[in-house]
């Protein structure tokens, strides 16, 4: 008679590894899956970036307004509160003036923010990325406008947990 089949102690070595497998991948799955839905914020810093140093090499100054130099975030638009948001983050111009500014002077003005408004990890919601302006010199990047880049955790986060989901968002205007 042949003998068919497995042991029962091979089929348990067999769960015993899917468990350890599943344990180790999990984790790393759903750390992918945050930062896939973070990548957005890097397009979107950049383009921003992009509009305001072509409106400043035109006009020679700065301008506040999203409108004015053609920057609409992405996702739907909230007209009533100008903002833009998609499934995970909402964008909107931190409350610069609609005119335009001198760039002399300019320092650290906050001209672009996203907040995510789900948990990504371990980076808690109502967490920032921003931009801001300053006067720069033509020297460092050809632009009359310096750029500088802020990752916040919200309370109970960390700023590293944040920042890491974007790795490249500290490149953003350089």
């Amino acid at each position: 008679m042949k003998k068919q089949g497995f042991t029962l102690i091979e089929l348990m070595v067999v769960i015993v590894i899917m468990g350890i497998l599943a344990a180790v991948a999990v984790p790393k799955l759903f750390g992918m899956i945050a930062k896939s839905k973070a990548s957005e914020i890097g397009p979107a810093a950049g383009t921003y970036v992009k509009l305001q140093d072509a409106f400043v090499a035109e006009q020679g100054m700065y301008v506040g307004s999203w409108t004015k130099i053609g920057y609409i975030g992405p996702g739907t638009k909230n007209a009533s509160a100008g903002t833009t948001s998609t499934t995970t983050f909402t964008y909107s111009d931190p409350g610069l003036s609609a005119g335009t500014t001198e760039i002399q002077g300019l320092s650290a003005t906050a001209g672009w923010q996203a907040t995510n408004i789900v948990k990504l990890n371990d980076c808690p919601i109502s967490s920032t990325w921003q931009v801001k302006v300053a006067q720069g010199s033509t020297t460092s990047n050809g632009s009359m406008v310096a750029y500088s880049e802020e990752v916040k955790a919200a309370t109970g986060g960390s700023d590293d947990d944040c920042s890491g989901l974007t790795a490249s968002f500290d490149k953003i205007g350089k």
